[in-house]
């Protein structure tokens, strides 16, 4: 039987329950920081920090779907890129005065 992503992150959280999981997803999320520091002092572990990215990407994506969150998130994440453009489009005029 073949999931879907969201099937997929569902019935984790139905198998090993939501203490679990944020457990987990908390867990994750250290794990690329751990990667970026090496990668900053000069090892190339470019591999490791995609692999790690693709966990944490598994983990929010159950957090989603946990808290019920994903209009609320797409909200936010549309609010916060169009800041970021903004940002970066002031950072370019004074960059060119």
């Amino acid at each position: 039987m073949i999931l879907h992503d969201n099937a997929i992150c569902q019935a984790a959280l139905e198998t090993f329950g939501k203490e679990l999981q944020v457990t987990m997803a908390i867990e994750e999320m250290s794990e690329p920081t751990k990667e970026l520091c090496k990668n900053s002092r000069g090892q190339e572990n470019t591999p490791h920090i995609a692999e790690e990215i693709a966990d944490v990407e598994i983990m929010l994506q159950q957090l989603v779907i946990l808290f019920d969150c994903k209009e609320t998130v797409d909200k936010y994440r549309q609010y916060k890129l169009e800041r970021l453009a903004g940002r970066i489009e002031e950072a370019n005029e004074h960059e060119h005065e």
